[in-house]
């Protein structure tokens, strides 16, 4: 069973910083490129920022050099480092599996999202 464990939501002014936390079964970690997706209220679902197994890294133009995502292996963990987070970064984040490639296709395994609220 693919289990997904988000964690580090919160509430942060503008410019401040929060750390999220996806926990991934060790069965699908180790072996599939890792996502971090948001949704913002009223807004589609869009991808934020991705990792290959190995650690390469790609960030949406709105997340690029604000945000970092990385990875521990040894901890079936991924994160997301987000500084500098603006109102418009308001939005629940959901971490994904997927397939990495010249695009990242995400598999139909989602959890349960942490809400991240930015006030102004």
């Amino acid at each position: 069973q693919v289990q997904l464990v988000e964690s580090g939501g919160g509430l942060v002014q503008t410019g401040g910083s929060l750390r999220l936390s996806c926990a991934a079964s060790t069965s699908i970690f180790s072996r599939n490129a890792m996502g971090w997706y948001r949704r913002a209220p009223g807004k589609q679902r869009e991808l934020v920022a991705t990792i290959s197994r190995d650690g390469t890294a790609n960030y949406a133009d709105s997340a690029k050099g604000r945000f970092t995502i990385s990875r521990d292996n040894a901890k079936n963990t991924v994160y997301l480092q987000m500084n500098s987070l603006k109102p418009e970064d308001t939005a629940v984040y959901y971490c994904n599996v997927g397939l990495w490639g010249v695009t990242y296709h995400p598999y139909d395994y989602w959890g349960q999202g942490t809400p991240v609220t930015v006030s102004s």
